[in-house]
């Protein structure tokens, strides 16, 4: 028993060892923490292993961990061995006590301290290293097998005529183990001194020689391999040359060699190349020569010579041959420059067209009808209407659609029109008892499409559904509605088993559904929830009686997610888009194959070139890889996410791609070839924005092809800012079904608009054919306006719209009250040499809190309308009404004219019924400036009715036409269309 006596100033304790119980009890803590750790870190992988088997994507899971894994223990273990010997080597070079001077000696207690220990000592050190330059360079996985793996490009760059597979595959991978060799070298150098000092081999205060000759030799050996490794990187950097980015004139990242590099730096990286060579033999031969003088004077050498020749040289040759006649001498250069940029993201076939920018006719009545074949405009604004689709077609507080819905084709045999479309996604924060089972059972998935015209709007300026309610049902057919994957569905699920699902709500009450579907990991494996419950941090997974036989895990379930985890190696487009496929909801993903390493192309950050007005507001659509820097693009791949069963498949797109055949490679089986995509599925891809943001950002500089032009920068654009906001950013591309000047049909476009650089003007239009599996997909063509006359671009077109007093005054009305006026997309519109602005405008507020659309802007050659119809304000800015198919009520007799006639006072029933509409539009008016929306609503109700009179008495008198619906215009009472400013009497600003 320990003794616990007293003493003379109190009591004294004397606490022996712990007890065998407590020693017992510690040691099982420490165990049973490790196998926490192990399990936590087993668990981590054990489910990402499940998941890629889930999906049929094992293979890149497994290459992927074997290569990371060879990588880790071979350089480790390299990096280890390299350090470990060097300090045994140093300490078996070690001199005999006896020749060790008064300063090694105070060194002793140190020596005698780590003696017991110098294995272990020696083990850790190079364990640690080995660990640390293992890690690193697993991370190098991808430009291993990109080396491993590549693939020819079959062009060869001007200067070294070598294959840019060079560049963009070998060199990156050379670049790495030149880096490794350095820091094997340095690493060894340091602890091979430490060592020589610490047994002596070193000294430095000491009296005599500083060093023993085998610490000399050893040393010198370690520096000689340091500079021979330098001698290394001065010839490769000869050929990093040719991939070097260097602000030059008007592009901030111009890549490639420069007068001053292929006369100055690449022959001075030459001759460098050779002193390092002959500075390391001299090192490596003091073994022999037992001395520093002549390889430090060597190096002392090649130092001065890298001052002079490569830095002062190239600054000279800039100053004095360069400067003075720059253009001539950088020409040649500026001229591989233009051409290896346009190849590497797919601009060199960009047709551009001069376009005069004023209108080659004067016939009115025909630009009028040319409107309607150049384009299918669209009024309904995909990025403005989901909050209308929100309130209309919600349904349930659970249910929501995107910030940004999407366009896309629909329709059959030559009937495809645009549409707007969104999907209904399960909105969590909309459940009202939120917990674990709700959260995570109940309420798993979205339910059907929802789709609506995108040029046409019902008589409350609402959008006109091609597919709504719940279940949703039109024009779309029958297909599986159910939605678990998609852009909103952020968290996980669990189905399939003794818990049922919502699966949605009708009059007759909550309908229930249990996931029939094979995605996702079964849950029956205790293991596999025990795994499960450790990764996602929720211990209620090992023991929930909802979960039993056939209970199934869903995550990972956006699909920008899934095909970024089974396709790594890609980069995705900010935004996947839903489509119906085969009566299934397909998620379309398009992907990018890059690399910075294409030889002279210039390079830019892809997350600053895909940033526009619409990413900044929008969380739902990411930027693409915000800080990767790229100089070659290719959309390579097209991506479908089922949103049921969440299969994802990856369908080779460009054949071509040297890049995309490099990765199929190294990961065979994963990617289908393109004759695999179906007609279904192949009818809605489309053109990806991302890339056309890239490449007209490129096309702001690189639309011409001559060196004098790009070097004055006279020809310089810019893309224009979002004229309908005031957030500062780009405007957004927008989808567009046109006709440009040389097609003869209209085509489904991705179309942009350009500016001179620091001017508002307009100086080009830019289209690129949209719609894949047409001929012409992916050509880009380039209206180039002339610069000795003006046209207005869209900043100015804006502002000519809020700066003419009438439709000011308008937009003041209808601002009236608690309303808020939200502008759509400016849409431009090449026709007959002019350019016709289109934008809608739609308003918020008065009781309602969704935007319907009121009235729609339009300008062509300097005249502009403010009407309550697209076709309204066409005929007001061209003095002429469009031909428009005859109403459905028309009988065929006549001569085939559906302009409907001036009405006459020669039929006392047509006068008075039009007295009636003049009364009801001015009551309407009234109503409209005193904001009382009721009266107003009431009043346009009237006005309706006693047109409708007005049609019928015209018809029982001979009369041919009547007023259109929907987007089509009508005559006003006295037979022309409204003053600007003033509501049509054919329709309210509750239409569209």
């Amino acid at each position: 028993m320990p003794d616990r006596g007293g003493g003379p100033t109190g009591p004294r304790i004397r606490v022996g060892r712990p007890s065998r119980r407590v020693r017992t009890l510690l040691m099982t803590l420490g165990v049973l923490a490790v196998l926490g750790m192990a399990f936590t870190m087993f668990a981590g992988f054990w489910t990402d292993w499940l998941w890629y088997r889930s999906v049929n994507y094992s293979s890149v899971f497994t290459t992927t961990l074997w290569t990371k894994i060879g990588l880790f223990f071979v350089f480790g273990l390299l990096m280890a061995v390299a350090v470990g010997f060097n300090i045994w080597l140093a300490h078996r070079l070690r001199p005999p006590l006896s020749a060790m001077s008064l300063e090694q000696q105070s060194l002793d207690r140190y020596r005698m301290g780590i003696a017991p220990y110098k294995k272990w000592l020696l083990f850790g050190i190079t364990a640690l290293v080995g660990l640390i330059a293992g890690a690193s360079a697993s991370g190098q996985w991808r430009t291993w097998l990109m080396w491993v793996n590549g693939v020819p490009f079959g062009q060869k760059d001007p200067q070294f005529n070598l294959d840019v597979a060079f560049y963009a595959f070998d060199l990156p991978w050379y670049r790495f183990l030149l880096g490794f060799g350095f820091a094997a070298a340095i690493l060894s150098l340091i602890a091979a001194s430490l060592t020589h000092y610490l047994y002596g081999g070193l000294r430095v205060s000491s009296p005599g020689a500083r060093a023993t000759a085998a610490a000399t030799g050893h040393l010198s050996v370690l520096i000689g391999i340091f500079v021979a490794l330098k001698a290394v990187a001065y010839w490769l950097d000869r050929y990093g040359l040719a991939v070097k980015s260097s602000d030059f004139k008007a592009t901030d990242n111009w890549t490639g060699l420069r007068y001053v590099d292929a006369n100055a730096y690449l022959p001075a990286k030459t001759i460098l190349f050779c002193i390092a060579v002959i500075c390391a033999l001299l090192f490596f031969s003091t073994i022999w020569r037992r001395t520093w003088q002549l390889p430090l004077i060597g190096f002392g050498l090649m130092v001065l010579s890298a001052i002079l020749i490569g830095g002062l040289y190239p600054a000279i040759v800039q100053k004095f041959q360069v400067q003075p006649n720059e253009q001539a001498k950088e020409a040649p250069y500026v001229e591989k420059n233009l051409a290896a940029t346009r190849e590497a993201y797919g601009i060199d076939g960009t047709q551009v067209t001069e376009y005069s920018g004023t209108a080659n006719t004067k016939d009115t009545a025909k630009l009028r009808d040319d409107v309607d074949s150049t384009a299918s405009i669209r009024i309904m604004d995909p990025n403005i209407i989901s909050p209308t689709f929100q309130q209309l077609q919600q349904m349930r507080k659970y249910y929501a659609f995107p910030t940004n819905l999407d366009v896309d084709r629909y329709g059959a045999g030559g009937t495809e029109q645009d549409t707007v479309i969104g999907l209904r996604e399960l909105n969590y924060a909309g459940i009202d008892k939120k917990n674990w089972i709700n959260n995570h059972f109940r309420y798993t998935h979205g339910y059907g499409a929802v789709a609506a015209k995108g040029t046409a709007v019902d008589s409350e300026g609402r959008p006109v559904f091609t597919e709504s309610d719940l279940p949703s049902k039109g024009q779309l057919g029958q297909y599986e509605q159910r939605i678990y994957y998609g852009e909103k569905t952020n968290t996980y699920s669990i189905v399939g088993g003794p818990q049922k699902e919502i699966d949605y709500s009708d009059d007759s009450g909550e309908k229930t559904y249990s996931y029939e579907g094979k995605s996702g990991v079964n849950l029956e494996n205790p293991i596999n929830r025990a795994a499960y419950a450790v990764a996602l941090n929720e211990p209620q997974i090992i023991y929930s009686g909802a979960i039993g036989d056939g209970s199934r895990i869903l995550y990972n379930r956006t699909p920008k997610q899934r095909v970024e985890a089974v396709a790594p190696w890609l980069t995705i487009d900010g935004d996947a888009y839903p489509a119906v496929v085969n009566n299934r909801i397909q998620w379309i993903v398009d992907a990018y194959t890059t690399t910075n390493g294409y030889p002279y192309a210039s390079r830019t950050t892809l997350g600053d070139t895909t940033a526009d007005s619409l990413t900044a507001t929008n969380d739902q659509r990411a930027v693409v890889a915000q800080q990767n820097q790229v100089n070659y693009i290719r959309n390579s791949v097209k991506a479908t996410v089922d949103a049921y069963t969440g299969e994802v498949k990856l369908y080779q797109w460009d054949t071509q791609d040297p890049v995309l055949k490099t990765w199929m490679k190294a990961f065979p089986g994963t990617v289908e070839p393109r004759s695999e995509i179906s007609g279904a599925l192949m009818d809605h891809l489309r053109y990806p924005q991302d890339l056309f943001k890239v490449q007209r950002e490129l096309l702001t500089r690189y639309h011409v092809k001559d060196a004098d032009t790009f070097l004055s920068g006279s020809e310089v654009w810019q893309v224009p800012d979002d004229p309908t906001n005031k957030s500062g950013d780009a405007v957004p591309p927008y989808y567009l079904s046109m006709r440009m000047p040389d097609q003869q049909e209209q085509a489904f476009s991705l179309t942009t608009t350009f500016t001179p650089n620091g001017r508002d003007n307009l100086s080009a239009f830019m289209a690129v054919d949209a719609e894949a599996g047409k001929s012409d997909y992916g050509k880009i063509r380039i209206l180039k306006l002339p610069t000795s006359t003006t046209v207005n671009g869209p900043k100015q077109v804006q502002s000519q719209f809020n700066s003419e007093q009438d439709i000011a005054e308008s937009i003041r009305l209808l601002r009236g009250g608690d309303s808020e006026v939200e502008y759509g997309n400016l849409l431009t519109v090449p026709l007959d040499g002019g350019l016709l602005y289109v934008e809608p405008v739609y308003v918020r507020g008065g009781g309602l809190q969704y935007p319907l659309l009121r009235k729609v802007l339009v300008s062509y050659g300097g005249n502009t309308a403010f009407e309550d119809t697209l076709d309204e304000a066409l005929n007001k800015v061209f003095g002429a009404e469009g031909s428009t198919p005859p109403p459905e009520e028309d009988t065929g007799e006549g001569d085939g004219d559906t302009t409907p006639p001036p009405p006459t006072s020669d039929n006392p029933t047509v006068q008075e019924a039009l007295n009636d509409a003049q009364k009801a539009f001015e009551a309407g008016q009234e109503a409209l400036k005193n904001g009382d929306w009721e009266a107003y609503g009431k009043a346009q109700a009237d006005l309706e009715a006693a047109l409708r009179k007005a049609e019928e008495a015209q018809s029982r008198a001979g009369g041919s036409g009547g007023a259109g619906g929907g987007a089509a215009s009508s005559p006003s009472p006295t037979g022309s269309p409204s003053p600007t400013g003033s509501p049509s009497p054919t329709r309210s600003p509750q239409s569209g």
